[in-house]
């Protein structure tokens, strides 16, 4: 490697570091913001799974089941934005 091309891959490494300390800072979430993000996040873990065995349920009681299970999540999901 030449000289200065380190010196400069350093450089790039350190601004990179530092940067998101800088929005960090300015950015911060309160705890409420916080739990609402990770309540959103949850929901919609659980939104996927039940899209996902409503994909492959066979029987129409357990179908409608999903069914009623993903308009609640889809609902407390709206509530949340």
């Amino acid at each position: 490697m030449a000289r200065g091309w380190e010196s400069k891959d350093v450089e790039a490494q350190v601004a990179e570091t530092e940067e998101p300390k800088q929005k960090g800072a300015a950015g911060q979430k309160t705890p409420e913001q916080l739990m609402r993000e990770q309540s959103r996040k949850d929901l919609q873990l659980s939104r996927t799974r039940i899209a996902n065995d409503l994909a492959s349920a066979t029987h129409p009681n357990h179908r409608k089941s999903l069914e009623a299970a993903l308009a609640h999540l889809d609902k407390k999901i709206a509530d949340l934005n």
